[in-house]
């Protein structure tokens, strides 16, 4: 195979998955062409282009008149066939149901994916005022949100080292997303257990999260709480802290057991 080809052709790869990426963190109200390509840093005929392309194949779908595009029904029958490997949310859900009754606030099941955590659950406690910076489908790069400052903290040092000596998380995030804010905060998460979210992304929004584990001992995976910071007092953050990292630790045994990759 001639080697430009080859590069050419992981490009559109690559290139298709962003976009793919970004129509599925829209979900479910889908996204618009513009902010396809303002969210991809791509041209916008280019976008068009692979929109359309993706369209044809059923992978997206297209609403004339929102004019925004939506995950398609191939998507949904792949994921039906992967889910038989890939699919741990049955096992999961009992643990964020339980967060949410036992604690008020809205619990989260995410999972790793590259640099990303992609939450996969979500549900809502008792308690009336909620925060919405988390839902089904919502990517936030490793170390930012409570999830992914969990899942970051446990990774092994070289991958830790690795990835904020190339993550430019500060620029989106703000100053307290840069690196040595995010050593200091991996070092917090590491002698406590689990992490903590300040109203890091939302003013007002408070969340703590806590890995679980593959069975190879990565995080994998995380469970997380978000609410108002008037629910996240000093003296409450321990007890949260704890219901966590119990659920946590019984969902790591359990997907080990349901033989999860």
């Amino acid at each position: 195979m001639d080697k430009t080809n080859g590069i050419q052709g992981a490009q559109v790869v690559r290139r298709l998955s962003e976009v793919l990426r970004t129509v599925s963190a829209a979900m479910p109200h889908g996204i618009s062409t513009s902010d396809v390509a303002r969210s991809t840093s791509l041209p916008r005929p280019t976008v068009h282009r692979l929109l359309a392309s993706l369209a044809e194949e059923g992978f997206l779908d297209h609403d004339h008149s929102a004019g925004r595009w939506l995950l398609g029904p191939e998507l949904y029958l792949m994921g039906s066939v992967a889910a038989e490997r890939y699919d741990v949310t049955g096992v999961a859900r009992e643990h964020v149901k339980a967060l949410a009754e036992a604690t008020g606030e809205s619990a989260f099941f995410s999972v790793r994916r590259g640099d990303e955590t992609v939450c996969l659950l979500r549900e809502d406690g008792a308690f009336p005022i909620r925060s919405f910076v988390l839902f089904e489908g919502k990517r936030f790069p490793l170390g930012v949100a409570s999830a992914g400052l969990a899942i970051l903290a446990f990774l092994r040092e070289d991958a830790v080292e690795r990835y904020l000596s190339t993550a430019d998380l500060s620029r989106e995030f703000g100053p307290a997303h840069d690196s040595e804010a995010l050593r200091d905060r991996i070092a917090e998460t590491r002698a406590a257990g689990y992490a903590v979210n300040p109203e890091l992304i939302v003013t007002g929004s408070w969340g703590m999260g806590a890995a679980v584990f593959d069975r190879a001992g990565q995080p994998a995976w995380a469970l997380s709480l978000t609410g108002i910071g008037s629910r996240f007092t000093e003296q409450r953050r321990p007890e949260l802290g704890r219901l966590l990292l119990k659920h946590a630790h019984a969902l790591t045994t359990q997907l080990r057991s349901h033989g999860a990759p």
